[in-house]
């Protein structure tokens, strides 16, 4: 059985629910088909906060954080329409083992994963500004899992996965070309 309530002075809703092996994962399945390029998945550690904006849904998975990934990017590269840009805490690089125990396990685990996905390094306060600032217009769903290693965060950014910088580029390129020879730009003395 599963209920969403608010989180006192949030408007976000969180989810509590007795069956947490598959209701995080349920939701990302019925998320992904609405979310596009803008949206963002965060598989975050057990500390990470749940944030007031009302365009970010935080929800809690039981299981094991590389599982979480590693189902969350299965789920993300089956879809047709979107591929992730991963973006991690720059701060994980630092991180000691005195200050943070079992940190470079996790670090070890977290490459292996990965497997030479190409993965952005931001410090976590600019990663979480450019999820409030995108979340005033995007929806963002956290999945709040167990791990106590801090910075350990991942940050799915979620592109278009059929349009790429290049083809954006040349478009544009294209639309100010056609923009600067057109005839009501003639016509006006904007250009010649």
């Amino acid at each position: 059985m599963q209920s969403a309530h608010e989180t006192p002075g949030s408007a976000a809703p969180v989810v509590d629910a007795l069956d947490l092996e598959s209701s995080w994962e349920a939701a990302l399945r019925s998320r992904i088909q609405l979310y596009g390029h803008r949206n963002w998945i965060v598989i975050a550690d057990s500390a990470y906060p749940a944030q007031a904006r009302e365009g970010i849904e935080t929800i809690r998975a039981a299981q094991d954080s590389f599982e979480v990934l590693r189902r969350s990017l299965s789920i993300v590269q089956s879809s047709s329409h979107v591929k992730p840009s991963l973006v991690v805490d720059r701060e994980l690089e630092f991180l000691s083992e005195q200050d943070a125990p079992g940190v470079s396990a996790y670090r070890r685990e977290l490459a292996k994963l990965l497997g030479g996905v190409e993965t952005a390094a931001h410090p976590h306060e600019q990663i979480i500004a450019e999820l409030d600032k995108a979340a005033s217009v995007f929806r963002i769903l956290i999945i709040k899992t167990g791990l106590r290693i801090p910075y350990s965060s991942v940050f799915l950014k979620l592109e278009c996965a059929y349009w790429d910088a290049q083809a954006e580029g040349r478009l544009r390129k294209t639309m100010a070309a056609y923009s600067r020879d057109s005839p009501e730009n003639c016509a006006a003395g904007k250009i010649g």
